[in-house]
């Protein structure tokens, strides 16, 4: 039987022990988004970060109330910067994942410390807040600048990933100026000298982005009508606070057996298959009313709600025993 495909998200106050689960999408031109954008500029945001925070991506001050216990003004507009590794091919370089550096909490602190002068004087701010793979300041003189996430730019040439100036002139350039500088005290510091008799990556870069102020997140509603969200991503932890519900890394199913008074569940996992197996079996067995799955097959969000009886693929052969669904049907749109 083929899944109920609304137009648009179903409000969740209709439904009763809903999980909703979100699958990452990628910002490929051939996949809907604007063609005409990526003539002059890359997309602004990965589908995701634009549908759980709205246009306007304001990934710098979620993340930030995700990772520390400050109290933020919802009009300051900060900045996040990163220290990462740019590999260097034959004629570009690329922007490597932090997840590949293995920096560590006290080079981390060490980079900043290095340099923080640099930073504070341009900024013409102090550091709100250091965790070990981001660091976050008001935006200052900076905060014009159009950027782009770590998740989105990894992997790529930097050449065309690179903050780009929108009204004000100049912005891009002066930022340049400071990341330069930035590389060239950190390529003769103790950090990449250590890290290199290591055999690891040199930190030899800082990467900025997410500017915004919390005034500018724009939740969806499936969000507004969840009581927990579960994952990994940070953005989730900040956007929990945002909410104020609670936040886990991993779905425990043992602890989500009776949904009924524990409100709608959202979901954003790195290997959604292996929830498949737990979810299909909440839905057989009535501890979920519905499955909520949203994707970014064109690059723009599709809502699809499966039932119980959703899961069974269907057949002409009636003296055949229904096979269920499999996370591959489910994922490639094949349902019925």
């Amino acid at each position: 039987m083929t899944a109920n495909i609304p137009p648009n998200p179903i409000p969740l106050k209709q439904a009763k022990r809903r999980f909703t689960l979100m699958i990452s999408g990628e910002d490929a031109p051939d996949l809907g988004i604007d063609p005409t954008q990526h003539q002059d500029s890359p997309p602004a945001g990965l589908p995701q970060e634009r549908f759980l925070l709205g246009d306007k991506l304001a990934i710098a001050p979620v993340l930030l109330l995700g990772q520390s216990d400050l109290t933020l003004d919802p009009n300051q507009i900060i900045a996040c910067l990163q220290p990462v590794h740019l590999h260097a091919t034959r004629d570009h370089l690329i922007l490597m994942a932090q997840s590949q550096i293995d920096l560590t909490p006290d080079e981390s602190a060490a980079l900043l410390k290095e340099a923080l002068p640099l930073i504070e004087e341009d900024f013409q701010a102090a550091v709100l807040y250091q965790g070990q793979h981001a660091w976050f300041i008001p935006a200052g003189p900076f905060a014009s600048l159009a950027t782009h996430s770590i998740d989105q730019a990894h992997g790529r040439n930097i050449d065309w990933w690179m903050p780009r100036d929108t009204h004000e002139l100049g912005i891009a350039k002066r930022w340049r100026k400071l990341q330069n500088e930035i590389q060239m005290l950190w390529h003769i510091g103790p950090v990449n000298e250590e890290r290199t008799q290591k055999g690891l990556p040199s930190i030899n870069s800082l990467w900025i982005s997410g500017i915004g102020k919390l005034q500018d997140v724009t939740v969806p509603e499936c969000l507004q009508h969840t009581s927990s969200l579960y994952g990994d991503h940070p953005l989730l932890a900040g956007l929990a606070k945002y909410l104020n519900i609670t936040h886990e890394s991993n779905v425990d199913f043992s602890k989500l057996v009776n949904l009924e008074g524990a409100g709608n569940i959202f979901a954003w996992v790195n290997k959604p298959q292996a929830l498949w197996h737990d979810l299909s079996n909440a839905l057989l067995n009535e501890n979920l009313s519905e499955l909520e799955i949203i994707d970014f097959s064109t690059g723009k969000p599709r809502y699809r709600i499966f039932t119980a009886r959703d899961l069974h693929q269907k057949t002409w052969a009636f003296w055949k025993k229904r096979t269920l669904l499999s996370w591959q049907a489910i994922i490639s749109g094949q349902t019925s």
